[in-house]
């Protein structure tokens, strides 16, 4: 009754009993916490001789876990210290959390005392091992969970790196569409200016080459701007073409390159906890481009003159202006850095309460942030067309040809990823006690990603670095980051 024992040695079809234990930790740990059957009530105590289990195990509230035993002689005593060099009980599954504690919510074992005690082992994440693949966590302490880690080791492995963001493809945005021809002079009563072309981008962006200016009988009509309009002020700025009137038609003028997506922010915050371990940041995405300007439309010419006119018999009107070519689309930006992965001893969410005596607490090294993905480049601005021709050798004026299109903005690139914690006990609200003869050794965290073609040396757009200490506090997962 004293509890249910467990040997590397055991058979999990064993009652385990001191003469007859078990094998398999999470097996002793069903039978403490339910009982062995036939009316027996639940024991709440585990106890482990020293040797290697391989297992993920799960300690309802309530339940003990006392390793370290001797057992060659069959009397499970501690032999002085817990934990000695030949009798730990060590907890290093090949992937996973090795130990986890849930909360009163998630035990079956209800009563006065929903305190585990967890002594005398040695728990050891392997590298990346947490469920997210890429931290280490050796310990997660569920929410509300009343826990007491003593005379143990725990060891956290290394994090992983964080995978570098999704570059976008080389391959340049959509280009624009050359523009339209203005009809000629004397072909029709009403010869209207060359309509527009319009290029679609993939996010319903537009950029529109202008119309062409109309032909006239004494003045010819102005073109119409290219769209969209530029956000700075710049010489090309796809304004429209002057009608001739005293003076020649004026062409479209070349529409503004759209803006480029800039370089994103790296990550930053400390991340947060979860039942899952650490969740880190990304890197901000990059943004994309803005698109190229559409060329003006060329003014209009007009048909009558000191020295000409379109035949009597026929269309009098002159010559139509060219409509603008439109711009470019703007590049995609690139995906954001991911963050490096963890090394954590022990996560304690919120509403813990924890007591850590005469144990040791090592983690290693955070992953680093993962380099942020490159943009892509914007679509080119296709030429504005010709105006039409004026009628016969006789000196009629032509009408004017329409702007270019400017080119699409560069797809920013995005930033870099946050670089792993490396911390012994992470906790969300601060209820622990770190008793005499506890050491806890964080290892370095890792370093921020760099941005998306970035220079080593260049800190825009880097991500932090991860968090650090033997102690540090976290949001839970339930509230926004800052």
């Amino acid at each position: 009754m004293c509890g249910v024992f467990v040997s590397e040695q055991g058979d999990d079809d064993h009652p385990g009993t001191m003469d007859a234990p078990v094998k398999t930790l999470q097996h002793a740990i069903g039978l403490a916490a339910h009982g062995r059957g036939g009316g027996e009530k639940p024991t709440g105590r585990v106890f482990a001789c020293g040797g290697s289990f391989e297992e993920e195990i799960t300690l309802p509230s309530g339940v003990d876990l006392w390793g370290g035993r001797r057992c060659d002689d069959g009397d499970w005593s501690y032999q002085g210290s817990f934990g000695g060099p030949d009798h730990a009980t060590i907890i290093a599954p090949p992937g996973g959390i090795p130990l986890r504690v849930l909360g009163a919510e998630g035990t079956a074992l209800v009563g006065d005392n929903a305190t585990s005690v967890i002594a005398g082992v040695r728990i050891v994440a392997a590298d990346a091992s947490a469920p997210d693949g890429k931290s280490s966590i050796a310990v997660i302490l569920s929410t509300g969970v009343t826990a007491i880690v003593q005379d143990s080791v725990i060891v956290a492995g290394n994090g992983k790196d964080g995978e570098p963001g999704e570059d976008e493809l080389t391959i340049r945005a959509t280009d624009g569409m050359e523009g339209n021809d203005g009809a000629s002079a004397c072909t029709s009563d009403a010869v209207t200016g060359a309509l527009p072309v319009v290029t679609v981008c993939e996010d319903g962006t537009k950029s529109i080459g202008g119309y062409g200016g109309d032909g006239g009988l004494d003045a010819g009509g102005d073109g119409a701007p290219g769209q969209p309009a530029p956000a700075e002020r710049s010489v090309r700025n796809g304004h429209a073409g002057l009608g001739a009137d005293l003076t020649r038609c004026e062409d479209g003028g070349d529409g503004a390159d759209g803006t480029d997506g800039g370089r994103a922010d790296g990550a930053f915050g400390a991340g947060f906890l979860s039942d899952d371990g650490w969740i880190g940041v990304r890197g901000e995405d990059g943004k994309r481009g803005g698109p190229g300007q559409g060329g003006g439309g060329g003014g209009g010419s007009k048909s009558r003159g000191p020295m000409f006119a379109c035949p009597t018999s026929g269309p009098e009107r002159g010559a139509a202006g060219g409509s603008g070519g439109s711009g470019g689309c703007g590049g995609k930006g690139g995906g954001g850095g991911g963050y490096g992965g963890a090394s954590i001893g022990i996560v304690a969410l919120e509403g813990t309460d924890l007591t850590v005596a005469n144990t040791d607490v090592f983690t290693d090294k955070g992953g680093n942030g993962g380099v942020g993905g490159t943009g892509q480049p914007g679509g080119i601005g296709q030429r504005g067309r010709y105006g039409g021709l004026g009628f016969g050798p006789n000196g009629m004026w032509e009408a004017c040809r329409g702007g270019s299109g400017g080119a699409g903005g560069r797809g920013g690139d995005a930033g870099g990823g946050l670089g792993g914690a490396s911390v012994g006990i992470a906790y969300v609200v601060p209820n622990f006690a770190i008793r005499p003869g506890t050491t806890i050794v964080p290892g370095e965290a890792g370093a921020g990603g760099p941005a998306g073609n970035a220079r080593p040396e260049d800190k825009v757009g880097r991500g932090q670095t991860g968090p650090r200490g033997a102690l540090h506090a976290f949001p839970a997962a339930s509230e926004p980051l800052h």
